[in-house]
């Protein structure tokens, strides 16, 4: 790029870092959502809420099912675990 182009980019650049910094931000959370120790600990506090009747059996049933389908599904970089 030249120099008339990095002038004239210049009031673009502040855009281009919040673009960056929420594309970060958004693999973090993706990580953080499939990452087996998040869903595992989520599995875990489904499991006390349906033993002190918090939820019902169908309400686990189903919170449960949607745990491990995260936990096998695909992962960042678009591979499936």
């Amino acid at each position: 790029m030249g120099l008339l182009g990095m002038v004239l980019g210049l009031p673009l650049a502040p855009a281009r870092g919040v673009g960056w910094t929420l594309r970060q931000v958004l693999a973090a959370a993706e990580r953080e959502y499939h990452a087996p120790e998040a869903v595992r600990r989520e599995l875990v506090e489904l499991e006390r809420q349906l033993e002190v009747g918090l939820i019902s059996e169908d309400e686990f049933d189903s919170r449960e099912d949607e745990l491990l389908d995260r936990l096998a599904g695909p992962r960042p970089g678009g591979t499936e675990g």
